[in-house]
């Protein structure tokens, strides 16, 4: 198995400490009109979509000419208002911010979309809308927590309505089929969201990922995580499809999602692997 560092912090991108979220105005506009992004008040969050898939727009100062945009996909049972008042996850958000990235708080398709077609298909029509409010550089970096892991992967995956460029995890489920087993509960909920009896192999994220070959990743995860298996998921798959150099395996310790995932520390270094994948371009 290969342990491989995460990529040190780039110069120039500044972390200043968790903001307080604020929620930003619903933007007014017809259905299926885009909004020009001259319309979107700068560093507030803006509501992009309807129901299930309302997800939240944060655009930062500093994007006057073009910027890349980060999509943050949710823990299981959450939504994007979640996220927004969360303020370990804050810590996160306004570090991506401060170094020049819009982000978009996904609400994935509902609670447990569970990266489910259905719930990708929606997150592609919300970044399809979110990104014609602001002036977007045509990038696109996925962030995951937990259940989000699923989500983030497969939008860097085939098939997916748009590219992704990157992707970072924070104990992600990656593997469906050990989702599956892991408990009634997720197997009722992914079968409810996905409309079949058994997760097929071609909609495994997991599996996917295997087959396409090395892309860039950032997984964070924990040996000590009882609720998502941190061998079968975040470190098999850096070990089959992390790309050498880029990103890296961070092993921390202690229980699900606690707090030394969200930390300034983490924050940078995510932060950081973002940057150093905009200066490929």
């Amino acid at each position: 198995m290969r342990h491989v560092r995460a990529a040190a912090v780039v110069a120039g991108v500044v972390w200043s400490g968790a903001q307080a979220m604020v929620s930003g105005p619903q933007v007014a506009g017809h259905p299926g009109q885009p909004l020009h992004h001259a319309a979107v008040p700068a560093g507030v969050w803006v509501p992009v979509g309807s129901g299930e898939a309302l997800s939240l727009l944060r655009v930062p100062r500093s994007c006057a000419q073009a910027c890349a945009l980060v999509v943050v996909s949710h823990p299981r049972g959450q939504s994007a208002a979640h996220l927004r008042d969360s303020a370990s996850v804050s810590v996160l958000t306004s570090a991506l911010i401060h170094a020049g990235f819009a982000v978009l708080l996904s609400g994935d398709g509902g609670p447990t979309s569970w990266g489910s077609p259905a719930g990708l298909a929606a997150l592609g029509q919300v970044h399809a809308q979110a990104t014609d409010l602001f002036p977007w550089s045509g990038r696109t970096y996925a962030l995951g927590l937990s259940m989000g892991g699923l989500m983030a992967l497969r939008s860097a995956l085939p098939g997916a309505p748009y590219p992704v460029e990157g992707v970072a995890l924070i104990d992600g489920w990656v593997d469906l089929r050990v989702a599956w087993g892991s408990a009634v509960s997720r197997r009722e909920e992914i079968g409810a969201a996905y409309g079949l009896p058994d997760p097929p192999e071609d909609l495994n994220p997991a599996w996917l990922a295997r087959t396409w070959g090395p892309r860039p990743l950032l997984v964070f995860g924990s040996p000590d995580d009882r609720t998502v298996p941190f061998e079968r998921n975040g470190e098999a798959l850096w070990a089959e499809a992390g790309e050498p150099d880029l990103g890296g395996l961070v092993r921390l310790s202690g229980g699900h999602l606690g707090g030394n995932r969200f930390t300034p520390d983490v924050a940078r270094q995510i932060a950081a692997f973002y940057r150093v994948l905009e200066r490929r371009r």
